[in-house]
Formats: C-alpha cells, sequence, structure tokens
C-alpha cells in the first residue's frame, strides 16, 4: 500500500510539469515614437499628469464641475457597474474557495432495523439459528456527530487557473467602471457646453430679431412716405421670419440636452430645471465657456495603460489564456482526500467520551482516459479564443490610435475655423462702428446700419458654434487619451 502511494505521487509530480498551461505573454505590437499630427495647436507632447483626471477645471465654470461631480455620484448605469464589481469580486471569492479544504459539521441521531431474512445478517438477528437465540438485536439506534472534510490536490494547477480567469474577470469590471465614468463625465461635459451653446445662440437670435423688427419698421415708413420699394419690404419680412424661425429650434436643443442632463445624474427633469435656474448665469452675463490651457497627449504607446478599452481587450487575453491553462490540466488525473471525524454512541450520554471517537478517511484519484476527443475539442475552443482575444486587442490598440490621430488634426482644424471667424467678426464689428459714424454725419441712411449689424449677428453666431465645436473636439480629445476620470 505503501508503494501504491508514492507511485501516485511520483507520477502526479511527473505530470504537473506538463500541466501548468502556455505562458502568458503579449503580442509583439509596432506603434510609432509619436503621433502624426503631433505639432497640433494647443497640445503638447509632454507625458500626461495625473492631474489631469479633473482636466474639465480649465473651463473654468463652477456649475459644470458640479455636474461631473454629482454625475459620478448619482449615475444610474455607474451605480450598476459598482454592483457588477461586488458580483465579480463575490464569484472570485467562490472559485478561490476551492483551493482550500471543505469542512462541513453534522449531528443527529440514526435509527435503523436489520431483516431476519437478510442472508449475511439475518442469522444473527434472528433466534433460529443453532444457539437458540438472537445474538444482535434487529433494532438498532445511535447518536452521531462530527464533520466531513474534503479536499482537491491541485497538483496540475487547474483550480489555480480558474481562480487567474476569475481575478482578471474582476479586474475588467474595474477598468469597465473606469471607462463607464470616462464616457458619463463626457456626456455630461458635451450635453452641458451645447445646452450653453443653445442659450447663447438664442439671445443672438433674439436680438437679431428686434433688429430685424426695427429695420422692418423703418422699409414700411418708408414706404409710405414713397421711397421705399415692395421687394425692400418683402425681403425683410422674409428675413425676421427666417431668423423667428431659428428660436424654437435653439429651444428645443437647449431642452433635449437639459433633459439628457437630468438622465445622465439620475434626477428628474424637474429637479434638473431647478438645479439649472438657480446656478446657471445668463450668456449674455458670462459668455459660454471655454477650454483654457494645453492638452497633453504623451505618447502613442502610454494609450496601452491609459484606455480603458484597450486594458480590458489586454486582460481578456489573459483571462483567456488562464482558462486554456484550466482546460489543458483538466486532462490530468484529480486527486482527492476525504476524511470524516466524528462520535458515534447508542446513548447520547457516551456521545463525547474517548470511547465513542469514529473516522473514515480517503484518498482518490479520477482520471479520464478516454471522452471521445471531448477535452481535446475544448482546448481548442480556449486556443481559437485566445487568437481571437490577441486579435481584438492589436484592432483595438489600433483604432485607438487611429481615434486620437483623428481628433487631433480635427482639434487643429477647429481651432483655425475659430480664429478666422474671430477674424471676420472683428471686421463686421468695425463695419459696425463705421456705419454709425457714417450715419451720424448724415452720409448713408440708417438701413446700411441695420444691414451691418445683421451681418455682425450672423458671424457672432458662427462663432458660438465655432467654439462649441472647439470645445466638443477637445472633450473627444481629451476622452480618447484615457485616463482615470474619478473624482477621489
Amino acid at each position: 500500500m505503501k508503494l501504491l502511494k508514492l507511485s501516485s505521487v511520483v507520477v502526479a509530480l511527473a505530470l504537473s510539469g506538463c500541466a501548468t498551461g502556455p505562458d502568458y505573454q503579449l503580442p509583439d505590437q509596432t506603434l510609432d515614437t509619436e503621433y502624426l499630427y503631433q505639432q497640433t495647436a494647443g497640445t503638447s507632447q509632454q507625458a500626461i499628469p495625473a492631474s489631469t483626471s479633473t482636466w474639465w477645471y480649465q473651463f473654468n465654470d463652477t456649475m459644470l464641475n458640479q455636474l461631473v461631480a454629482d454625475a459620478q455620484q448619482q449615475n444610474i448605469p455607474l451605480k450598476i457597474a459598482a454592483e457588477r464589481i461586488k458580483a465579480a469580486q463575490a464569484y472570485q471569492n467562490v472559485v478561490e474557495s476551492f483551493k482550500v479544504p471543505t469542512v462541513s459539521l453534522g449531528a443527529g441521531y440514526s435509527s435503523f432495523g436489520l431483516s431476519e431474512n437478510d442472508p449475511l445478517l439475518g442469522p444473527v438477528v434472528s433466534s433460529n439459528n443453532p444457539l437458540g437465540t438472537a445474538l444482535v438485536d434487529s433494532s438498532q439506534g445511535a447518536f452521531h456527530a462530527g464533520a466531513t472534510i474534503a479536499w482537491e490536490m491541485d497538483l496540475f494547477g487547474r483550480i489555480d487557473k480558474q481562480a487567474q480567469a476569475a481575478a482578471i474577470r474582476k479586474e475588467q469590471t474595474d477598468i469597465f467602471r473606469e471607462g463607464l465614468t470616462t464616457m458619463i463625465t463626457s456626456d455630461v461635459i458635451h450635453n452641458y457646453l451645447q445646452m450653453r451653446g443653445a442659450q447663447t445662440r438664442r439671445a443672438i437670435a433674439t436680438e437679431m430679431v428686434s433688429d430685424q423688427e426695427e429695420t422692418l419698421a423703418l422699409i414700411q415708413k418708408m414706404l409710405k412716405s414713397g421711397y421705399g420699394s415692395e421687394l425692400d419690404l418683402a425681403r425683410a419680412k422674409a428675413m425676421l421670419a427666417a431668423t423667428k424661425s431659428v428660436i424654437p429650434q435653439l429651444q428645443t436643443a437647449e431642452n433635449v440636452h437639459q433633459q439628457r442632463l437630468a438622465i445622465l445624474l439620475g434626477e428628474t427633469p424637474a429637479a434638473m430645471k431647478v438645479r439649472l435656474s438657480q446656478g446657471l448665469p445668463l450668456p449674455a452675463s458670462q459668455p459660454m465657456p471655454e477650454l483654457n490651457g494645453i492638452i497633453p497627449t504623451g505618447l502613442p504607446s502610454d494609450l496601452l495603460q491609459r484606455r480603458p478599452d484597450i486594458r480590458i481587450a489586454e486582460r481578456e487575453m489573459a483571462a483567456v489564456n488562464a482558462e486554456l491553462g484550466a482546460a489543458i490540466a483538466n486532462q490530468y488525473p484529480k486527486f482527492y482526500l476525504t476524511g470524516a471525524p466524528g462520535v458515534l454512541a447508542k446513548d447520547f450520554d457516551d456521545l463525547f467520551s474517548s470511547d465513542s471517537t469514529t473516522w473514515i478517511a480517503n484518498i482518490g484519484v479520477s482520471w479520464n482516459l478516454f471522452d471521445g476527443g471531448r477535452n481535446d475539442a475544448l482546448i481548442e475552443i480556449q486556443e481559437a479564443r485566445f487568437k481571437s482575444s490577441a486579435l481584438s486587442y492589436q484592432h483595438t490598440v489600433n483604432n485607438a490610435i487611429g481615434e486620437v490621430e483623428t481628433l487631433l488634426n480635427g482639434y487643429g482644424n477647429s481651432q483655425q475655423y475659430q480664429t478666422l471667424l474671430l477674424e471676420s467678426k472683428a471686421e463686421t464689428d468695425k463695419a459696425v462702428k463705421k456705419a454709425k459714424s457714417l450715419y451720424a454725419a448724415g452720409l448713408t441712411d440708417y438701413l446700411v446700419v441695420l444691414d451691418a449689424q445683421r451681418q455682425q449677428h450672423i458671424i457672432a453666431d458662427r462663432v458660438i458654434a465655432a467654439k462649441l465645436q472647439t470645445a466638443n473636439v477637445a472633450v473627444g480629445l481629451n476622452k480618447a487619451l484615457g485616463g482615470d476620470w474619478e473624482l477621489h
């Protein structure tokens, strides 16, 4: 018997060397040393500091900062993600528990009867035997208490690999929540800026309506005096109606983004309206928020550690690799140790005496030698999953770098577009000032002044739209660069 035990251990140790599964290694990834559009204005190649977790503070808007802080605490999908983290942690604990022995306690009373017709024990309990009397009572009963212990010796690392996979899945849920926080935060910033932009543009449109109503009144007056024309009157009315038609659209846009903010913060529309009305300054009293500062981009290789989607893809490879190791280890024997120490006595008073001790101990092995190729097929499935996850990882990296490059180029072009419009606005401001001077000197009529003001309002609206575009691209660029945006 000792020789059998020794042989089992020797075989187990010999097999364990080839059952650990493949070592996990990241696939080779060729990356550029810098971004193609690295020289984009408003950006820097310097390393991204940890303080960028609150980069939106550069908008210098206290309402925006508060909305982001509340969204990260109140957003319902983020709360769901937090519960998923708890579930993943619990699942990891379940898998880890298989590494240690399972111990259960039990106690009770058992009663049983022996049949006199039993071919083995019947003569013992029956009086129909050569002795003429029963040797053992046919009815028996006993009190018992004890423990049951079971443990699988994980010689080939199957349980350990499963535990590794569960731990990695837990890491993925953490990373997912981090990425979701980034997405929710960027949505809050985007919708807040769009709402503020709609408010500012509506104020400009309202001012344009006032000027155009003044123009229409002047044309009508001139027409009555015989100096105007029906064509000028029709044009003035058409222009006024077109400008008025923009205002309801801007009101709708403002409301849409306000409702979206309510959803992001997990609040009712009425509560969000109250919140904004109490703390939001009017566009006329404070300009629309603009980003002030340089966006650090770091190196393309930094994305591998900063982007949640890349990190999740990398962890997926690691998890599948561990599951592959578990599938390989499943080919080899499983060794079990079981035991049941306890006490057993007919009378309860004797149950805990030294003479009532009882125990059972077992060592066993289970080895599936033939399954029709089922386990080999399962290994092939895991190998295919690993190759697929490796390709997905490479695709995710390429997509991330392409996204940053696209947004870097877009950020530069948006700033250029905004600069040109600001130059145009400066010229229209000069034109309005000049027209007013000529009118004051009696060298032109007031229609010239009103037309110059109309052009001024149109350019002002385009400037706001350009600033919104630049700000939204900046939000997208910061999001594409990754990082932890959670407020701690």
